[in-house]
């Protein structure tokens, strides 16, 4: 009686496993390369202190892809500052914002980015290009992390180099410097601005909101029609007065300039927080609210979203 050849048996299984396994890595590979054509070159283009260069297209990092045609006839830039380690307060601002875009569709565009300067840590070159890769969502600036030593005027001024403008189309209509500590409304933000011109405007809650004088838009969040975008990137006056308190420098920059004559004051549905006695920039939630200022912490954060009924169709 012949004997059994086990080991030829084993090498047969062993070359099928081998097989099955390479079969496989090759599919996972083909998928990636397909769906994420550029993602191999994530780590050179996140290290910082460089040009934007293209992530995939048609995202950017430190600039954002401007709206693929047919689009609604209203386009905002709503521009978050905030910092590369805040991860948390990313997170929840982002849910906070992708909730309200179905609700947008056919009526506006609002696109939501983070704004952040050079990333400096080994941790952020890694967690900052996972949002990326996933939200595509991140705007990283050519400067040192700061709030009033210029990161406003370089936010701004880089929008019309990097964004530029097909068939000469604006690739929006306005821009918003925000922070992560406001809470837009951007169904009622869309409806404000839909009556609203689109040149020269300059848009906020007013500082004083007693309009004795000139002032400004308070930094809890300001809007400027693309024009003025253009403007500032173009500006010796607003280039060599960045630095300072950034929402009093813009201020600056349109009073001297002569520019954003249509100046609409959006008191009193810009607010801070209801904390303390009511005031002039402080009071109760209203319905018709655009913002919400100085939600520093997520209970804050939580009792705005309740009011507004953010989760009321969760069934619990």
């Amino acid at each position: 009686m012949e004997k059994i050849s086990f080991p030829a048996i084993s090498v047969t299984r062993a070359a099928t496993a081998a097989f099955v396994l390479l079969l496989t890595v090759s599919l996972i590979a083909v998928i990636f390369l397909v769906v994420y054509p550029n993602d191999l070159r994530l780590q050179s283009i996140v290290t910082g202190g460089c040009e934007p260069r293209p992530l995939r297209a048609p995202r950017f990092v430190g600039a954002v892809a401007s709206p693929s045609p047919p689009s609604p006839d209203l386009r905002v830039l709503l521009g978050v500052l905030t910092v590369p380690d805040a991860y948390e307060r990313r997170s929840l601002v982002r849910r906070a914002y992708l909730l309200q875009q179905p609700r947008l569709v056919g009526k506006a565009l609002v696109d939501v980015r983070f704004v952040l300067c050079n990333l400096t840590k080994e941790e952020q070159r890694v967690l900052v290009a996972m949002e990326i890769m996933l939200y595509g969502d991140i705007m990283i600036l050519n400067c040192t992390e700061n709030v009033n030593d210029g990161k406003t005027y370089n936010y701004f001024s880089s929008l019309p180099r990097t964004l530029g403008g097909a068939d000469d189309r604006r690739p929006y209509d306005y821009v918003i410097k925000t922070d992560d500590d406001t809470y837009y409304r951007l169904g009622n933000l869309a409806e404000t601005l839909r009556t609203l011109p689109r040149e020269d405007l300059y848009l906020g809650l007013h500082v004083p909101c007693d309009r004795t004088e000139e002032g400004f838009m308070s930094g809890m969040g300001y809007l400027l029609s693309w024009d003025l975008v253009e403007w500032i990137s173009t500006s010796e006056l607003a280039r060599r007065k960045m630095m300072g308190p950034e929402d009093i420098m813009v201020g600056v920059w349109m009073n001297e300039a002569g520019r954003g004559r249509n100046r609409i004051d959006t008191n009193p549905r810009m607010y801070d927080y209801p904390e303390g006695p009511d005031n002039c920039y402080r009071h109760a939630f209203i319905p018709d609210t655009i913002a919400v200022h100085k939600l520093k912490d997520n209970m804050k954060w939580a009792k705005t979203l309740q009011y507004f009924n953010v989760t009321h169709n969760l069934e619990t």
